[in-house]
């Protein structure tokens, strides 16, 4: 007995990884450069920073954008506006000229094909023009891609080199690991690290159950998987249905309010603030002012 656990204590012995020490000077010069990519979404891009020094003063500088390479975990209960973000966000990039890849796991790739028509039309923007720049991996039909993460990265990396992409979609990350909670972070890990080694911009969309309605960034069987994206985006609704909550919204009794935050970015600055946001009745997801008023 003993003999087989000094084999154990031996085969488990700690070993020193040399590759992955970096001084930072020279992982600075590996780093991608910093800028932003426009969203599509009224209001959002210039809630993102970065600071220069200006005749010795630091000054905040509009980064016009959401970080480039940057993943943004998108959360919030049903019906707040997370999908049409990613749809708004799918064909401004078509527009631009860069391909996404846009994975659907809660429905069938034709019918999100209607919706992503559908927001282009409500942008201005014509989809026969844009349409060959979106690539969507039907994971909603295919349980092979939603239960096996290796299949699914290695699908997905046939499309980013056989289509050039440059943005990568989830909708919804959550249903990656729906009744297996518990490998929440594992599998965002996989998926975030995936992101990173093929310098794609990426956008998670994740469901929160309804007694989750504040605003957190804690998804569904979440477990900290805001730790490891690197940024969150907070939407959240509320029926006014108390003169308090009237007064604070400064909206009648029985209107539903939506409200936005981000919740950190640690690529940039960012605006810290709770912020009103509509959904038009074109289906656009339009960002407005600060529920402070300032």
């Amino acid at each position: 007995m003993e003999e087989k656990f000094k084999e154990s204590e031996e085969v488990r012995k700690p070993e020193v990884v040399e590759e992955s020490i970096w001084v930072a000077g020279e992982a600075i010069k590996k780093a991608p450069k910093m800028y932003g990519v426009p969203t599509g979404v009224e209001g959002l891009d210039h809630l993102f920073f970065t600071s220069e020094v200006q005749e010795g003063k630091v000054v905040k500088k509009l980064l016009g954008g959401i970080p480039a390479y940057s993943v943004t975990n998108i959360t919030g209960v049903s019906d707040t506006g997370k999908t049409l973000i990613a749809e708004q966000y799918t064909i401004k990039q078509a527009e631009r000229g860069e391909a996404t890849a846009f994975i659907t796991v809660e429905a069938p790739a034709p019918f999100v094909s209607v919706g992503l028509r559908e927001r282009a039309k409500a942008m201005g923007v014509d989809f026969e023009k844009v349409q060959d720049k979106i690539v969507l991996i039907d994971a909603a039909s295919h349980s092979k891609l939603r239960e096996n993460i290796p299949d699914l990265l290695a699908t997905l990396a046939y499309a980013i080199k056989t289509y050039k992409v440059r943005h990568v979609v989830i909708d919804s990350v959550t249903g990656l690991y729906e009744a297996r909670e518990m490998l929440a972070r594992t599998v965002v890990r996989q998926l975030f690290n995936f992101m990173k080694k093929w310098y794609q911009t990426a956008l998670f969309i994740s469901q929160k159950r309804s007694g989750h309605e504040e605003l957190t960034a804690e998804a569904a069987g979440g477990y900290a998987v805001s730790h490891i994206v690197d940024c969150s985006m907070v939407l959240s609704k509320e029926l006014i249905l108390t003169q308090a909550q009237s007064r604070i919204y400064k909206k009648p009794i029985g209107e539903m309010v939506r409200l936005f935050r981000i919740d950190g970015c640690r690529l940039c600055g960012h605006d810290t603030r709770t912020h009103f946001m509509e959904i038009t009745e074109l289906g656009l997801v339009k960002i407005g002012p600060a529920l402070s008023g300032e």
